[in-house]
């Protein structure tokens, strides 16, 4: 475990942008709250006259607020996945670290820790420190209206929750995804996001062109963007969602944030640990890889 911790903090010496990205991302937001235009938002909020209307208000800026951060943590996973492994061969920093007592497997399941859940972990600190922040900000500079919907002790322990969730089961879904760009991290020589998107493409292609199905399509396209639908209860109903007027316009929200997560189905789904186990799959290529490859 010692070597665990070690080789985590391997990552936060050598990646710095792992906390760097998250830091800048929260300090244009901070710069927004106290310089932006507030003035359209004094003018909406002077239209919160119920708990419902401020509850919404209150979800909207809380989930604008952390997408913002959940977005660009997607897009730098990604790319932190496509260049960790790829890295140390290009440097010919693999030479010095396959010299130490680190076997290889040790080696690539720290890059997947770090990625799957340390980034997560990292963004998720980031976003609750700044959205304290940018509540207080708003609170002083806007009107008393919003101030009071950003203050609701019970979103922000959902907020927490959801955050909690949507880390585990990204990081069990996305798993084939994680497994697959290590592979090539841990393989090409050159242009390794090229490399991660022509052979699904070519597969694709060549489906459609010499079998006319779409079977390689729609498992990649189930396996992107299939998350949401399976972990969370995405269409609004009577159960689940109440309907409020809110400046003379209609809008449909969920009841409670506790509403929205549907674990049972995402546990219970096939899908999910078929891909599971594509992705272990996938890893134990990297570790291979990585034995079998040195310096670029």
């Amino acid at each position: 475990m010692n070597h665990y911790f070690w080789l985590m903090k391997r990552e936060f010496w050598e990646n710095r942008a792992i906390w760097a990205v998250p830091a800048i991302i929260g300090g244009l937001l901070l710069l927004a709250a106290l310089f932006g235009r507030i003035d359209t938002v004094n003018l909406t909020t002077a239209a919160l006259t119920t708990p419902a209307q401020t509850r919404i208000v209150g979800w909207a800026v809380l989930f604008a607020l952390s997408g913002t951060f959940f977005v660009v943590m997607s897009i730098y996973s990604t790319w932190y996945l496509l260049d960790c492994l790829y890295a140390d061969r290009k440097d010919r920093s693999v030479l010095f670290w396959k010299s130490l007592p680190l076997s290889d497997t040790a080696t690539v399941l720290s890059k997947l820790v770090t990625a799957v859940i340390v980034i997560p972990l990292v963004y998720f600190v980031a976003a609750d420190f700044t959205t304290i922040l940018i509540a207080f900000i708003l609170s002083v500079r806007a009107s008393s209206a919003l101030g009071g919907a950003l203050w609701h002790a019970e979103l922000w322990l959902q907020l927490q929750a959801l955050w909690l969730y949507v880390i585990v089961t990204t990081a069990i879904w996305y798993l084939p995804v994680a497994g697959w760009l290590l592979v090539i991290s841990a393989w090409a020589r050159r242009a390794v996001m090229l490399w991660a998107i022509l052979p699904p493409l070519a597969l694709y292609l060549a489906e459609r062109w010499f079998l006319g199905s779409h079977m390689v399509g729609t498992q990649l396209n189930t396996r992107l963007w299939g998350y949401l639908p399976l972990a969370f209860h995405t269409a609004p109903d009577s159960t689940h969602w109440a309907t409020t007027v809110f400046d003379n316009d209609r809008i449909t929200a969920p009841s409670n944030l506790w509403v929205l997560l549907n674990p049972g189905s995402f546990l219970s789904s096939p899908q999910t640990w078929i891909g599971a186990a594509i992705g272990i799959a996938f890893i134990i290529g990297a570790v291979q890889l990585r034995l079998r490859r040195t310096e670029i």
